[in-house]
């Protein structure tokens, strides 16, 4: 049983590790060992309100699935300990921020004297491109 800093509790049959080897530069070690961690936590086995719930559901994060399931892979250390802390760690940071909800955008409007400006500006552009045209012939 895992508790976030925000009181949500991860039950342990929620979460499901797997070891995997790391990528990258290690040398020799790298490719005997397991040491990275794959962890899967599924969000229908938490006990979460539903606007928690739906707030992680509407994140645009790549670690969140369309069917619920978070996926952390972790292999910055060299133990399997250590990853496995880690990507807990990471689980329940991104956990917490669900929590709050982002504040509402309260819309604004230009100040006049900048909507004045923008105004100035365009009738400054239109008199340039007037004066590059040819001139109208006049035939009477």
């Amino acid at each position: 049983m895992y508790l976030t800093p925000g009181g949500i509790e991860i039950p342990d049959e929620a979460l499901d590790f797997s070891a995997i080897r790391a990528q990258g530069a290690g040398g020799q070690n790298v490719n005997k060992v397991a040491s990275a961690i794959h962890l899967r936590c599924n969000l229908r086995r938490l006990v979460l309100p539903d606007a928690v719930r739906e707030r992680l559901m509407a994140c645009k994060d790549r670690r969140i699935g369309a069917d619920g399931i978070i996926v952390i892979k972790a292999q910055s250390h060299r133990t399997q300990e250590r990853n496995r802390e880690d990507a807990v760690q990471r689980l329940t940071a991104l956990l917490d921020k669900a929590l709050t909800a982002a504040p509402p955008r309260r819309p604004t409007r230009p100040p006049l004297a900048a909507r004045r400006r923008r105004l100035e500006v365009k009738r400054q552009q239109a008199e340039r491109k007037r004066q590059r045209r040819k001139p109208a012939s006049e035939e009477n």
